[in-house]
């Protein structure tokens, strides 16, 4: 039809060529509405056929088995496999394993490797084996959440036993809410633990801002957590974790009513492969036992304990995330309307008073924040798997050995201009700049008002959690045996659509003869047809229309939430303090802390002249360095390569000795210092050549700054270097720079 005229042509007005287009619309519309509801025939088999395997997954990998959680002594529906690496992939065991723990969030396990484009798929890339924990649709009779963090605990050990020669602990990777689950395991058990990465993870789930995102709402809305057990007793003592999927929905109702079928129907031709293998993991719903979900929402949504340190494990030991010693990596968007930035940074606020007081506990916590990916996107999207995900990978060790404090984790373009790109992994350069905990504030928050109000909501749900389990539990229990429990989930809304419109449904038997007929004679319109053009038109229409429904119904729940829970009356019949002016989630310090810390320090001071030659190179380039507050991935990596060419360090003991010069610099600056000669061998050419590895190290990312330069001339004094080539260096950082480096 390329030789048709454009309808803005004079032809293309008359009345003849109107009715062409409508005619040429017509067959079009018509073909694609017949391969559109194929299309959702194919998506009812498919689910069909998932949820009828023995263990339902979507990873595009093949595993191994290695450790069944229905076997261990306290059994549980979770299973650790080793991802077999494609053909092809080049897999060092030296380097760290990663494992990812998908979310049981109502969806089924794999969605953090359904592609080649995924967290597994980089981190193949990026050479390190690679591990995934995923569970059954059904949860063993009384498992909890204790029983699952006891089992993952199994787990790391038997990966850590498989890779005895690895650089470092492994890597886990938590999603969603896998997120909270490693962190609350990394609190009991920091021993087991590389680096942490939580995507898309709510760890501080009051906090917010005014006019956005409003799920956090929704447990005081509804009057707690009252209704979550009474969806447990309709299932029989099992949460369906249907529910967990529609409540996702109803956050973007454009989305869910429109938008993502209209998106199939108007490129039916080209977008069914991407629309099954997402409905294929949205479908495969789990369920949860009664416990398990009452404590979540209790405990973490409706209570947000975990931060403030109030949640205890059955032999009372407190979970205190400041308990964690691996670096913690939180990436999260502004675009995610489940977990904003508030929800996955406002932890670092409720345990911590400064940077100094996160270093006191020896903690490195890097973040980066996406400016409009949404929630599935973090640990789904192909361009975020390639670029945050792939850096991470690619980087594991950088982060792993980074002084304690705050940072924020750059990604810059890797381009003509990029200064030493060899050094640069991928397509991306990343940077981890220092920050401060004004940064977070920064992001907005609650203030004390909000938390009256999340305080006096969380009071509220305790009470009606009470109240139904006295005069309501019973009777509803009685009247739903396993069998009525069964009939009410198979009849769930979102079971039903995919049930409805598979080749089960006799209205579907004609479709499928239908679109062989269709794809047979496919006839597309032209782009240019003018009602294409109103079709495009009407959609965005619908769209806006469901989205300003969206804003309004939000408004209002936000309105109700902050005049209902914000009545002094109400904030003072559940006891709590209408004019408290103190942070009511705020975690306490444990007088033990400072005991232990005053010894560390005592300890780092008779360290200040020992270490050698090694321990003065460390010091003098985190002396020099510092003053950028940022660490770069060439430095880094030109370290990396030169600690390989002596074969004389591994990971763990060059984070050691990293950590313990960059604190003694914090502790005592000056006397750190003036030890640097007393650290050096005595013969010239020693020092001059660990002037030069300082000098290559810190030129990796391109010309020093002034002040580096500044700094790098006192330590060339410290070291003695005064001739022959120290001459030389000493010109060389006496030199101004071209610019300053960033």
């Amino acid at each position: 039809m390329s030789d048709q005229k454009s309808s803005s042509s004079p032809e293309a007005a008359t009345p003849f060529a109107i009715f062409a287009s409508a005619m040429e619309y017509g067959i079009d519309a018509a073909q694609r509405s017949v391969l559109f509801w194929d299309v959702l025939r194919q998506r009812g088999n498919q689910y069909r056929e998932h949820i009828a395997e023995n263990a339902p997954h979507v990873l595009d990998y093949k595993v191994e088995l290695v450790v069944d959680g229905r076997k261990l002594a306290r059994p549980v529906n979770y299973a650790l496999v080793r991802v077999v690496p494609p053909d092809g992939t080049d897999i060092n065991p030296k380097l760290r394993p990663f494992i990812v723990v998908d979310p049981r969030a109502g969806h089924g396990p794999g969605i953090g490797g359904f592609k080649a484009d995924s967290e597994i798929g980089v981190a193949f890339k990026a050479g390190h084996p690679c591990y995934f924990v995923g569970f059954l649709p059904e949860p063993v009779p009384g498992q909890t959440i204790g029983d699952i963090a006891r089992a993952e605990a199994i787990f790391i050990e038997r990966v850590i036993a498989a890779h005895p020669d690895a650089s470092g602990k492994p890597c886990v990777i938590g999603n969603c809410q896998a997120g909270w689950a490693v962190m609350i395991l990394a609190a009991l058990r920091p021993e087991l633990f590389g680096p942490i990465i939580v995507a898309g993870s709510p760890l501080s789930y009051w906090a917010g801002v005014h006019g956005k995102n409003p799920m956090r709402y929704s447990g005081g809305l509804f009057g707690g957590s009252w209704m979550t057990a009474l969806a447990s007793d309709l299932g029989n003592g099992k949460f369906d974790g249907a529910w967990l999927v529609q409540n996702f929905e109803s956050q973007n109702p454009a989305n869910t009513l429109w938008s993502k079928q209209y998106n199939l129907y108007s490129k039916i031709d080209t977008e069914a492969p991407r629309y099954l293998g997402f409905e294929k993991w949205w479908g495969g719903h789990v369920n949860l036992n009664a416990e398990e979900i009452q404590f979540i929402v209790d405990e973490l949504f409706v209570g947000n304990n975990l931060a403030a340190g109030r949640i205890q494990t059955p032999d009372g030991e407190t979970i205190d995330l400041r308990n964690i010693r691996s670096p913690i990596v939180v990436f999260c968007s502004k675009g995610d309307n489940i977990t904003p930035p508030q929800q996955a940074l406002g932890w670092i606020l409720d345990l911590y008073d400064s940077v100094d007081d996160i270093r006191s506990y020896g903690q490195t916590i890097v973040y980066t924040i996406h400016e409009s990916v949404g929630h599935l996107g973090i640990f789904v999207s192909g361009g975020v798997a390639k670029k945050e995900h792939g850096e991470f990978s690619s980087n594991i060790d950088l982060i792993d050995t980074l002084p304690p404090g705050l940072y924020e984790a750059v990604f810059e373009a890797r381009g003509e201009d990029t200064a030493n790109p060899d050094l640069a992994s991928g397509s991306w350069v990343m940077r981890c700049e220092a920050r401060t905990l004004d940064d977070i504030r920064a992001l907005g928050g609650n203030d004390i008002a909000d938390d009256r109000r999340f305080a006096t909501a969380a009071r509220v749900s305790e009470i009606n959690l009470s109240l139904y389990r006295t005069f309501m539990q019973p009777i509803v229990r009685a009247m739903v045996p396993a069998p009525v429990a069964d009939w009410i989930r198979q009849f769930h809304p979102l079971r039903l659509q995919y049930e409805l419109f598979s080749d089960q449904s006799p209205f579907m038997a004609p479709v499928a003869r239908l679109a062989e007929q269709v794809r047979a004679n496919r006839k597309n319109v032209d782009n240019d047809n003018p009602f294409l053009a109103a079709q495009e038109n009407t959609s965005k229409r619908i769209e806006a229309a469901l989205d300003s429904w969206r804003e309004a119904s939000e408004t209002w729940a936000e309105r109700m939430f902050l005049a209902i829970y914000g009545s002094p009356t109400l904030q003072a019949a559940v006891g709590v303090d209408p004019s408290g002016t103190q942070r009511l989630r705020k975690a306490a310090k444990n007088p033990l802390h400072r005991e232990l810390l005053q010894k560390r320090i005592a300890e780092l001071k008779a360290l200040v002249a020992a270490g050698g030659v090694r321990a003065a190179v460390v010091r003098s380039l985190i002396y020099v360095g510092v003053n950028r507050a940022s660490v770069d991935e060439r430095g880094f990596e030109l370290a990396r390569r030169i600690r390989e060419a002596h074969g004389d360090m591994r990971v763990a003991e060059f984070k050691e000795l990293v950590r313990e010069q960059f604190n003694i610099l914090l502790i005592d600056q000056k006397a750190a210092l003036e030890a640097i000669p007393s650290m050096l061998p005595p013969d010239i050419e020693s020092r001059e050549k660990a002037l030069e590895l300082i000098h290559q190290v810190l030129r990796a990312r391109g010309e020093l700054s002034a002040e580096d330069n500044e700094r790098l001339k006192e330590i060339a004094r410290l070291f003695g270097v005064e001739s022959g080539a120290g001459k030389k260096h000493l010109r060389e950082v006496g030199k101004e720079p071209k610019q300053k480096a960033s």
